[in-house]
């Protein structure tokens, strides 16, 4: 790397202010990362963190610092990509955020496609609910967010690339297996949802409301905070719940659970990415921007059936 090392360390702790994650990230000891702070704080004269009271923080030269170790970083990498461009390769790093149902069922498999194009292109990812990673790009902890459900913010710019169809789904022996019902059965039945803050819990809420039912005429017997809670939840009997045509395709297969459609109810959604509002990406964050509008349509599995 052309960038200097203990410049990233600093950068990758100041992010965290946790020098377990620091390491983690780094593929480090945590006292390799001590000793890299120690050494650049010597370089200054200067501390860079308070490590008193048990916490982490940066000081008023640490705060300084920060936004000059954001723009190496970005030198950096410009100067790796424009030396692989003159070879006519791309190169660099990509660091990528994703909203659950994306980051578990959708991500890997263009994360994988991208990366048989563009070997030279270092791939990172992480994920959370929509809301974590828009916060996540906005403290340029990631390059592109992928997100889940309706978003507008003036401070990023949004932008479609896939759509997704939820579905209901219900233990396998329920009496609405393989059956239509109406929005008015929904009131009564436990239902399961995703925890606030998430794309999908957005998306439901939505159309439901469109569909003149309100969320507090629903029996929402529980909240999960991821997805795969949820299936499993619904394959204990503990509910019904809605999901993603992406999350179900195993459970679906296999016979653990069903499809009930509702009478009246929509939930067609629009996975998106999320990048700085400015000019339209180019390098490395425009090469993966271009394979996803090029590619989604191919890799979106066909809308799922009740069976």
């Amino acid at each position: 790397m052309i960038e200097n090392f203990r410049i990233r360390v600093f950068r990758t702790v100041a992010h965290h202010l946790n020098f377990s994650r620091a390491a983690e990230e780094l593929l480090l000891t945590q006292p390799a990362v001590t000793q890299q702070i120690k050494a650049l704080e010597d370089e200054f004269g200067l501390p860079l963190f308070d490590r008193g009271g048990g916490h982490i923080a940066l000081t008023a030269g640490g705060k300084a610092l920060l936004p000059f170790t954001e723009k190496m970083k970005e030198l950096s990498d410009e100067a790796v990509a424009a030396v692989n461009a003159a070879f006519g390769q791309q190169a660099g790093e990509l660091a990528l955020g994703a909203s659950q149902t994306i980051g578990y069922y959708v991500l890997p498999i263009f994360v994988a496609g991208f990366r048989r194009t563009n070997p030279r292109i270092r791939v990172t990812a992480r994920s959370g609910n929509t809301d974590e990673m828009l916060e996540a790009l906005l403290a340029r902890e990631i390059h592109l967010a992928l997100i889940e459900g309706p978003e507008q913010r003036k401070d990023l710019h949004i932008e479609p690339f896939m759509e997704d169809h939820m579905i209901l789904v219900v233990p396998a022996n329920h009496g609405w297996a393989n059956h239509e019902v109406e929005l008015e059965d929904l009131k009564s039945e436990p239902l399961l949802m995703r925890e606030f803050g998430s794309g999908s819990r957005r998306v439901v809420e939505q159309a439901l409301s469109k569909a003149g039912v309100k969320t507090k005429d629903l029996n929402i017997s529980m909240e999960l905070d991821s997805t795969e809670g949820l299936l499993s939840a619904v394959e204990a009997g503990l509910g019904v719940s809605f999901a993603s045509r992406w999350a179900v395709r195993n459970q679906l297969s296999l016979g653990s659970l069903k499809v009930a459609r509702v009478n009246g109810l929509k939930l067609s959604r629009r996975f998106s990415m999320a990048y700085p509002s400015g000019p339209e990406p180019t390098g490395v964050l425009g090469t993966f921007r271009r394979f996803l509008l090029s590619q989604a349509m191919e890799m979106a599995p066909r809308k799922a059936r009740a069976t």
